[in-house]
């Protein structure tokens, strides 16, 4: 799985909150690329949403009786979707709460 985008994303949302508080960022620079943070997210939920794509196709054709799918290998493949869709739901906590704490800054 990239984690580049994820941390991108990590990385906006820490100058997002170093400058909500008052506290200069370290870095103001856009990360290497100079994607978006709309972009970065959109394509990290795309690459979440193709992994749970391919490994249910996987899955039904080894449930088909088609012999090319290995056992093990759509095994790893459910359990890679797994773990994305749980990063991903872990990811959206995150900013969650992060424009929770924004919201809850007086001005």
């Amino acid at each position: 799985m990239d984690t580049n985008g994820i941390e991108q994303m990590l990385s906006a949302l820490r100058t997002t909150a170093a400058q909500a508080a008052g506290k200069p960022a370290a870095d103001n620079t856009p990360a290497a690329g100079g994607a978006d943070f709309a972009q970065i997210l959109q394509n990290s939920i795309d690459k979440v949403n193709q992994t749970q794509k391919g490994a249910n196709q996987m899955a039904e054709k080894l449930a088909a009786g088609d012999t090319s799918q290995n056992l093990h290998e759509v095994m790893i493949a459910l359990q890679t979707a797994s773990v994305s869709f749980q990063e991903m739901v872990q990811v959206r906590n995150k900013l969650v709460t992060a424009y929770q704490d924004v919201m809850n800054i007086q001005v």
